[in-house]
């Protein structure tokens, strides 16, 4: 058994007010983002307003936040906020969903991208390619805020987490920062100059993320109201499985398209 590195969840407070290492942890992930995204722009000799780029920003943070609340209530707690409605503006009390970001994100993006008369596909795939960072960043928050553990093992690297009970269990925040941040994100940009047709990259990373948290799925502790609700399977696992799902049928409606062998940045 490996001791859980207890890290004091909050970096400094003054007064009432207090910076988070959660809070932290997204905030660099989407300034990696954006400078990424920027980056690609001009090696592509992409032109595009800093306005638009600025604006796209904004509204994914937005789609996200918004999106990822309300993939929680409709997802895993439903009936608790149809009984007490007004907690689902209760943020402070946890309780955000991946899949519903990701929905809310790909909203925001494709609304920005119409208003400004660019194209989705390929502002998708530039930003695709950078979203890995951000996952990975928000499961090390997870890991310090000591949540979302996984289940109970006895593999000799399990950790006794503060609110998970006495009993070593994977900790599947780690695995999900090495599957969908370190892994995902080096595999689409090593890619990401070798597909040919716009949508490509946002379909692999939609299959590639689906399956990563569907096999992570597997160690990681159900939510607790719902525990499994298919078998063996948890609602992570459904929501992911239809991620795969769509993202084959996205590269479906695309067209096929091929890849380059040796194109390089």
């Amino acid at each position: 058994m490996i001791p859980y590195p207890s890290i004091d969840p909050e970096i400094v407070r003054i007064g009432p007010v207090a910076v988070r290492w959660y809070g932290l942890m997204y905030l660099i992930g989407f300034a990696s983002s954006y400078f990424l995204f920027t980056r690609q722009l001009r090696k592509r000799g992409i032109a595009l307003d800093d306005a638009f780029v600025d604006f796209l920003y904004t509204s994914l943070i937005f789609g996200l936040l918004i999106g990822a609340r309300l993939g929680y209530v409709l997802f895993y707690d439903l009936s608790a906020y149809l009984s007490h409605p007004f907690d689902i503006f209760a943020v402070w009390k946890g309780g955000m969903s991946f899949h519903g970001g990701l929905v809310g994100s790909v909203i925001a993006g494709v609304w920005t991208c119409k208003r400004y008369d660019a194209d989705p596909w390929m502002v998708g795939d530039l930003i695709t390619v950078t979203v890995p960072i951000g996952i990975g960043m928000g499961r090390l928050g997870n890991f310090i805020n000591g949540e979302l553990y996984g289940r109970v093992t006895t593999m000799p690297w399990g950790m006794v987490f503060p609110n998970g009970g006495p009993l070593p269990r994977h900790p599947s925040q780690l695995y999900e920062f090495f599957l969908e941040g370190v892994v995902l994100f080096t595999v689409l940009w090593a890619m990401k100059n070798r597909a040919r047709k716009n949508g490509a990259i946002t379909a692999l990373f939609i299959i590639l993320y689906g399956c990563s948290r569907f096999i992570v799925e597997f160690f990681r502790e159900p939510d607790v109201q719902l525990g499994f609700i298919i078998g063996p399977f948890t609602m992570g696992q459904v929501l992911s499985f239809c991620m795969v799902l769509a993202g084959a049928g996205l590269i479906f409606a695309r067209g096929k398209y091929s890849l380059k062998a040796s194109d390089k940045e």
